[in-house]
């Protein structure tokens, strides 16, 4: 394929394109035993996206109801935000790691402005697993202690630190011995949490809304009484914002649903604006200074990018600006209504309907049947997944700014596949 590809493409064009692609990925990045078939598969081929939009190689749309397991909030190529990353890569991509670059300062400045409570100081990185393994660094830094308490069916990542905070073992069996103090208990049990808290103690690590868990939402009373028993205790709290963060559940923040302000934040996914790859952790003053030790304890080559920051500064004024959360709250509430009339239709086979905003969870009789559901909505050209530490979930998890149209549509389509797989 030759590289830059910069106008209309030929059928022909388009055919080469599709087959070199499936061949190269089997080639050279598949990681999972089924071959796809380059002839068979090459609708598969992703080419564009725009706002809610994708489209394949050969300019079919698909409704993306997926959003990139969270990355879309904003849909893809929010114009602003595009506007912006571009003027900077033609300004400076990256930055000289020697001098300050104002922009990823502003990014520090409006994130410290809409977190909750007295968090300020930010520590950018590239993706979501980063920025729980630099929580968890600090965590230990700041309060000399090691162990950490997790809650079961967590994810939190997959690099060695993160991945010993996920709770799910089959993620977690093959890379053993992980770090070794870290306890699981149920998720929304507080107590059970207070329980597990000894002197070596260091974090309690929590998802506002456990998204691969099966987008399970707590007990209102579940994130207060957690806060009230870690600063009881002196145990940090970290909240792992990474999915539900700017928007996602209805609140700028997971933990903005309960007045919880969390000792250290996690964050990635939306905060890219959908554009270019961004976590951060952001923190106290007074935690953050456990770093002024030794501030080469952690670091990043191309976290503080200036292109990713751009982004980042983007999707938190859109996000605001245009009151994206209070939308995902009121679009996510009605779609929860509707969603569950389709549960009294089809009893058979969903079990269950829950979420928050616009992440949800439509939790299927089984496994098989949640991967048929998913298979029947992409032949409608509706894009959706399964969870992964609860894959007979079926998520919603569409951008915020999604026409309402389109909901429409999903519920339509999951009407008629699950009438089909009946039949």
């Amino acid at each position: 394929m030759k590289l830059p590809i910069e106008h209309p493409l030929s059928r022909d064009e388009q055919e080469q394109i599709a087959a070199e692609g499936i061949d190269n990925w089997n080639t050279y990045l598949r990681r999972f035993p089924k071959l796809k078939d380059r002839d068979k598969d090459r609708n598969l081929v992703e080419w564009s996206g725009e706002g809610s939009l994708i489209k394949n190689i050969y300019g079919e749309e698909y409704i993306d109801c997926l959003g990139g397991y969270g990355i879309f909030s904003l849909g893809h190529r929010h114009p602003e935000v595009i506007r912006a990353v571009k003027s900077q890569l033609d300004r400076m991509p990256l930055h000289s790691q020697y001098l300050v670059n104002p922009i990823t300062a502003e990014a520090g400045r409006r994130l410290a402005e809409v977190t909750p409570g007295n968090l300020k100081r930010t520590f950018f990185c590239n993706s979501g697993t980063e920025s729980i393994e630099g929580a968890l660094k600090l965590a230990r830094l700041y309060t000399k202690k090691s162990g950490f308490i997790s809650t079961h069916n967590a994810f939190h990542g997959k690099s060695l630190g993160s991945l010993s905070v996920t709770g799910r073992e089959v993620f977690r069996e093959p890379f053993k011995p992980l770090l070794q103090d870290v306890g699981f208990v149920p998720f929304g049990d507080a107590a059970a949490i207070e329980r597990a808290i000894t002197r070596d103690t260091a974090a309690v690590v929590l998802e506002p809304v456990q998204g691969e868990g099966g987008v399970i939402v707590p007990g209102d009373d579940y994130f207060p009484r957690v806060r009230e028993i870690t600063a009881k205790r002196g145990v940090l709290l970290i909240a792992d914002e990474v999915q539900t963060g700017l928007g996602r559940t209805g609140a700028l923040f997971g933990v903005n649903h309960w007045n919880v302000v969390p000792d250290i934040m996690c964050l990635a996914k939306a905060l890219s604006g959908g554009v270019i790859p961004c976590g951060a952790f952001t923190t106290t003053d007074e935690i953050y200074a456990a770093f002024h030790v030794n501030p080469m304890f952690h670091s990043s080559t191309f976290g503080n990018n200036p292109l990713a920051a751009t982004a980042a500064s983007m999707a938190i004024e859109v996000t605001v600006r245009e009151r994206l959360p209070e939308r995902s709250a009121r679009l996510g509430s009605a779609l929860l209504k509707r969603l569950r009339g389709l549960q009294e239709k089809h009893p058979w086979a969903i079990r269950e309907v829950r979420g928050k905003g616009l992440l949800i969870g439509i939790e299927m009789r089984d496994e098989a049947l949640g991967g048929a559901v998913a298979d029947r909505l992409y032949a409608s050209r509706i894009l959706v997944a399964y969870a992964l530490n609860k894959p007979e979930v079926v998520r919603i998890e569409p951008p915020l700014n999604i026409p309402e149209p389109y909901l429409d549509k999903l519920i339509d389509a999951l009407d008629g596949a699950l009438a089909a797989l009946k039949a």
